[in-house]
């Protein structure tokens, strides 16, 4: 009888374990990858701690790799050559369009979201003695536009475009770009990325800077032109220089994966990444934002049926036409 006790009592804390919890894992993959970006980045930071957390929770095992960004991430997942990637809405967009450079023509339609990360957040940088303190401002004067190829190269020019505003937009990595604006050589830099952004808090430590961003009225253009922004705003304290914040616009920043990922398994990974962000926000301070409430932003992708489930378990509406 003892012995009886014993085994059921085993049996039962069994049933209770996370791996448990999964129910059937027939269809699950034995190891999977996910495309972050380079290596030191955010994305790989975020992607290689949410892998983790997942591998220790489930018992699999994911892969966090190196690559290109959220312009290769969706390409790869949509080819099956990635299980799982981090995509910003703005290349999403694109490729849904049938407009991702690496597969041009097709559009990406075997591409589902699963759960939201952060946003990326569009502000500017000026030297205070420069007089540039908004958009209007940068008339004439040459930007900084961060890396070829980045979301932030691909979109400013085409934003100072559409609201009027004829600058002259120079490539080149966020951190050296600070630099040049401090030794005059760049009249300001635009940069969209969690904030605060490392390199304006460096640069605001070391010369007095003004940090902007697109008036409301701007903002209401950059909206209706492009759905995969949402509007946002830049928090009073997050610089020196910001003590009251102001209104800008961001791209938010989603897990995906393939249409045919076993939705039980899905399900689970984002059951473990929504019902734990103090961990993962312990690996990086962006997962704050990796909250089931900024499943909102997301107006495009359609969603995998795993995340739909979990999210609508838990009160959280998915429109009809994302559910994928």
């Amino acid at each position: 009888m003892k012995m009886l006790k014993i085994l059921t009592a085993s049996a039962a804390l069994a049933l209770s374990s996370p791996l448990a919890m999964a129910g059937d894992r027939s269809d699950w993959p034995s190891s999977l990858t996910l495309g972050t970006a380079s290596q030191g980045g955010t994305y790989y930071i975020y992607g290689s701690s949410w892998a983790n957390m997942v591998n220790q929770e489930l018992g699999l095992q994911i892969g966090a790799e190196i690559s290109g960004g959220p312009v290769q991430n969706i390409a790869m997942v949509q080819a099956g050559s990635y299980d799982f990637g981090l995509v910003t809405t703005g290349p999403a967009r694109q490729a849904l369009e049938g407009k991702n450079p690496l597969l041009p023509g097709e559009k990406h339609e075997d591409v589902r979201a699963m759960f939201p990360m952060y946003q990326t957040a569009l502000n500017i940088i000026a030297l205070k003695k420069s007089g540039i303190s908004s958009v209007d401002d940068l008339e004439g004067n040459v930007v900084g536009v961060g890396p070829a190829g980045g979301t932030n190269q691909q979109y400013f020019p085409r934003l100072f475009e559409l609201v009027g505003v004829n600058v002259t937009p120079r490539e080149g990595g966020g951190g050296d770009q600070a630099g040049q604006v401090q030794d005059g050589l760049l009249d300001a830099l635009a940069f969209g990325a969690g904030i605060p952004i490392a390199a304006f808090s460096q640069l605001e430590a070391q010369a007095e800077v003004n940090i902007f961003s697109f008036s409301p009225e701007q903002i209401d253009s950059i909206m209706a032109a492009y759905p995969e922004f949402s509007r946002s705003e830049i928090p009073a304290g997050a610089y020196a220089s910001v003590p009251d914040g102001f209104p800008t616009v961001a791209l938010w920043n989603f897990a995906i994966t393939h249409k045919d990922m076993p939705e039980s398994l899905v399900y689970e990974i984002v059951k473990t990444v929504m019902e734990n962000n103090e961990e993962l926000r312990g690996a990086h301070s962006s997962a704050a934002e990796t909250l089931p409430e900024n499943v909102k932003h997301n107006k495009m992708i359609p969603f995998h049926p795993g995340a739909v489930r979990w999210f609508e378990e838990n009160g959280y509406d998915i429109p009809d036409h994302l559910e994928g």
